[in-house]
């Protein structure tokens, strides 16, 4: 499958699980799950370390830098378990 095919078919199965309001659900579980996990605290804590030695300090440049740790750093556990929710509610869009 081409790679723009591949995003037309991401645009509309994200707006469908929108629409039906299981995308927040999904967030939500997720949202939960690395606050659980302790994912949040440590961002936040790696967040405003990096804050502190940054001179001058900037959103942007912090953003840039910490997004990938932080994106890297997700427990395992927390992407499987994400991802299998994702699978189930994929799987009743195209039953």
């Amino acid at each position: 499958m081409a790679p723009s095919e591949l995003n037309a078919l991401y645009i509309q199965i994200r707006r469908r699980l929108i629409e039906t309001g299981e995308w927040e659900q999904i967030r939500a579980i997720m949202a939960a799950k690395l606050n659980e996990s302790g994912w949040c605290d440590d961002v936040h804590h790696k967040s405003k370390e990096m804050a502190r030695n940054m001179d001058p300090l900037s959103f942007n440049k912090l953003l840039a830098d910490i997004s990938p740790k932080a994106q890297t750093s997700v427990p395992l556990a927390v992407k499987r378990e994400v991802s299998s929710v994702i699978r189930q509610h994929l799987e009743k869009q195209f039953e």
